[in-house]
């Protein structure tokens, strides 16, 4: 049985990964890494539990000891590595976490692989030859667009906040392990992810439970910075493709051809809910949203091309802006009424 590191698979995105792989491939042993901050959720894979291919493992990716440890006890042959600070609101206010868990982290988890499975510069050891290091970063990195143009693999970085800063890092660290070691390593780079099991603190998780706790809905600054909306289960099976299929060294861009802007994301989310749940008033949830003063440095609009990945191998997104929104809103309502009833 082959063993995966799965780091971060806790959170937003690698909690959707990780039962998708789990279920996928009953031949890999799932070894899931995470440190359990705020932003993990073990109840989001609690559905893992129980299968003999999945063990949990609570730890820190900056824990050179530990990182070594799994790798050497499991025989790890290829790491999937979501492991982040992630909110760019916190990276105003705390910048430092980011810099240790997304530039030292990602260092900690390359270079234990890299002594795992190289016996010097270009030299795999025996038997590794398949051993692939897939690092998950963010469109971010590259700042922002004006009102047209796409980011390509080929876009200058160009961060605007500590958290992309530290995304950026991270990024160069994996290529250079590539051009340097010639360590088996891809990289993709994502537009807004959004669906099941995300945070409270992003946007469209914020906008549902806020209405429906009829609290007021903030949007910052005029509320038309735009986003490309990639559902998550889209971009896990393009990490699937990528980590599977994939040219080492190369970077690949995961977008969904969906650019919204946040007062389009909050009407869609207003009208869904006033025909699901509408409010006891008989208002629209659209009533509760207020303007608030813009975050220091907010990119004004993000948009991906993914061609690459579509052309070189085969992916296509599942679901468009308004199948997934939906599918979205929908497990919100059951997961927040559920919680609201227990």
């Amino acid at each position: 049985m082959k063993s995966i590191l799965v780091t971060g698979g806790a959170g937003f995105i690698g909690a959707n990964f990780v039962p998708y792989f789990v279920n996928k491939y009953p031949d890999y042993k799932i070894i899931n890494l995470d440190k359990l901050t705020y932003a993990g959720n073990l109840n989001n894979v609690a559905e893992c539990n129980g299968k003999n291919n999945y063990q949990f493992v609570q730890g820190d990716i900056c824990d050179q000891a530990l990182i070594e440890k799994l790798f050497n006890e499991n025989d790890i042959r290829g790491v999937i590595h979501f492991a982040a600070e992630s909110h760019v609101d916190n990276s105003i206010s705390g910048p430092r976490a980011f810099v240790e868990t997304n530039v030292l982290g990602t260092f900690t988890l390359l270079d234990t692989a890299r002594k795992h499975w190289m016996e010097a510069p270009h030299k795999v050891k025996a038997g590794y030859e398949d051993s692939r290091f897939h690092h998950i970063s963010t469109d971010e990195v590259y700042g922002a667009l004006g009102d047209t143009g796409f980011f390509t693999e080929t876009t200058p970085y160009m961060p605007s906040s500590p958290y992309s800063a530290s995304k950026a890092g991270s990024d160069m660290l994996v290529r250079a392990y590539y051009h340097t070691f010639g360590m088996n390593v891809t990289v993709s780079n994502c537009s807004n992810n959004y669906g099941p099991k995300q945070h409270p603190e992003k946007l469209i998780p914020k906008i549902i439970s806020n209405a429906l706790s009829e609290k007021n809905i903030p949007i910052y600054g005029d509320g038309k910075n735009v986003r490309d909306w990639l559902y998550v289960l889209d971009h896990c099976k393009a990490i699937d493709l990528i980590f599977h299929t994939g040219k080492a060294g190369e970077t690949y861009n995961i977008g969904g051809h969906n650019e919204r802007n946040n007062l389009q994301i909050v009407d869609a989310i207003c009208s869904i809910l006033d025909q699901k749940q509408p409010r006891a008033n008989g208002k629209s949830y659209k009533d509760l949203v207020v303007f608030v003063a813009d975050r220091p440095g907010h990119d004004r609009r993000y948009a991906i091309d993914a061609t690459k990945l579509t052309t070189q191998l085969g992916w296509k997104a599942d679901e468009n802006f308004e199948t997934g929104i939906v599918k979205t809103v929908e497990w919100y309502l059951n997961y927040l009424n559920k919680h609201q009833a227990a």
